[in-house]
C-alpha cells in the first residue's frame, strides 16, 4: 500500500487499477461519518481534483484524486452506510478504483513506515 499526505491509501491491483480510500487515522480524526458522495464511474480525473465529498459530525471534507486516471468503480456500499468508513477504512470501506496510466507515479507516495512517521505514530 501507498499513502498520501492527504491521508489516502492506495492499493495497486491488476491492470493498473488502484483502489483508493482514507486511512484509519483520517477516519478517526473526522469522527462519525454521516454522508459520502462518490464520483461518477467513467470520469477522468487529474491529480488533486476533488472527487469525493465526505461529511462527518465534525466537518465536511473533500477527497482529492491522488493520481491522474479514470474512475472505473465506486463503492456504493459506503453511500448507503457511511459508518462503514469508520469501521473498516482501510478495507471494505474503499471509495473508488482508479485506472492509471503511469504506475511509476506511485513511487512518489509514502510507504507504510513513512506514513506512520508522517502522522507521528
Amino acid at each position: 500500500m501507498k499513502f498520501t499526505e492527504e491521508h489516502e491509501w492506495l492499493d495497486l491491483g491488476d491492470d493498473n487499477v488502484v483502489t483508493v480510500g482514507i486511512t484509519a487515522h483520517a477516519a478517526e480524526q473526522l469522527g462519525d461519518i454521516v454522508f459520502v458522495e462518490l464520483p461518477d464511474e467513467g470520469r477522468t480525473v487529474s491529480k488533486d481534483d476533488e472527487v469525493v465529498v465526505i461529511e462527518s459530525v465534525k466537518a465536511a471534507s473533500d477527497i482529492l484524486a491522488p493520481l491522474d486516471g479514470e474512475i472505473v468503480e465506486v463503492n456504493e456500499a459506503i453511500v448507503d452506510e457511511p459508518g462503514k468508513v469508520n469501521k473498516d477504512p482501510e478495507g471494505e470501506a474503499w471509495f473508488f478504483r482508479l485506472k492509471i496510466e503511469d504506475v511509476s507515479a506511485l513511487d512518489d507516495l509514502m510507504d507504510e513506515k513513512a506514513y506512520k512517521d508522517f502522522i507521528g505514530d
